[in-house]
């Protein structure tokens, strides 16, 4: 079980394998991002992303995903208090086989709630050859495994 503690500034750690289906690609859109980008191979050609690529909110679903099955299923996660910054780096096109990196850019205890500390992290969606697709730098909030523990 992970706790706030368990999380120290500057740990790297990676994990998951997700293969992105062509498929998904286009029911997602439908559904939730209807662009033709996402929906159709020929509009998709004609843009710079070189064809059909899945939707940028289609990969945060995917990097929650990774992220759940990583490390926060197995945690005392309380939730996140909002996303500082998304970044959508290259298109993910049908096939492409991702992982998650994660880093801890920052810990910090909760002033008002002393049962709770927060980590922000640099999340990073990345193909085989290491390719970063997209990142996002975000805060969870972490049950602490000894809230009365004050350092000196």
């Amino acid at each position: 079980m992970w706790f706030w503690e368990d999380f120290q500034e500057g740990h790297v750690a990676s994990c998951g394998r997700y293969v992105v289906g062509r498929e998904e690609i286009i029911a997602f859109a439908r559904e939730y991002d209807p662009l033709p980008i996402h929906l159709d191979d020929a509009a998709a050609e004609a843009t710079r992303l070189g064809g059909l690529s899945a939707s940028g909110w289609h990969l945060c679903c995917i990097l929650m995903r990774l992220a759940d099955d990583g490390f926060l299923l197995n945690s005392d996660g309380l939730g996140s208090p909002g996303v500082d910054e998304v970044r959508f780096l290259r298109p993910v096109h049908p096939g492409t086989v991702l992982s998650l990196r994660r880093e801890v850019l920052e810990t910090r205890s909760s002033k008002s709630r002393p049962e709770t500390g927060l980590v922000k992290f640099r999340f990073e969606l990345l193909d085989t050859d290491g390719n970063v697709m997209m990142d996002l730098v975000g805060t969870v909030m972490f049950g602490r495994r000894n809230p009365g523990f004050r350092p000196i």
